[in-house]
């Protein structure tokens, strides 16, 4: 459920968190894009806001989920880039699982970069931490 106190209207899009061509290819759908769509036709927002063409993911990673923590942030660094300027904008970037933060991040970093204002990750899980 989304948070209460985030203000659904404020936000000027929705960026599912991108796969690059090749996984996407092998994969056939990007689930983070299936969940924004649902968001975007759910009429929370009053209007359409789903972008999916101004993040990319250009860079050919390994799965970040086979990696420890340290590798995963070395992994993801400089995975994204930004078609276009955002300036001024409050972007929400959708995905389906968390489990350190680390893609969230650095596509935040990467969306602030291109002048975003505001970035907001909104997830459906949040795996528990490992003791």
């Amino acid at each position: 459920m989304l948070n209460e106190k985030v203000d659904l209207k404020s936000i000027d899009f929705i960026i599912p968190m991108p796969m690059h061509p090749q996984r996407l290819k092998e994969r056939g759908f990007n689930q983070a894009l299936e969940i924004a769509k649902f968001l975007d036709k759910s009429k929370l927002f009053g209007k359409e806001k789903l972008d999916y063409n101004s993040a990319i993911r250009q860079k050919l990673t390994p799965p970040q989920a086979s990696l420890p923590l340290k590798e995963r942030v070395k992994n993801i660094k400089g995975a994204f880039a930004v078609n276009g300027n955002l300036a001024g904008k409050r972007i929400a970037i959708v995905d389906d699982v968390m489990t350190t933060g680390a893609s969230l991040n650095e596509l935040a970093k990467t969306l602030k970069k291109a002048g975003a204002e505001h970035v907001e990750c909104w997830i459906v899980v949040r795996t528990l931490p490992h003791r």
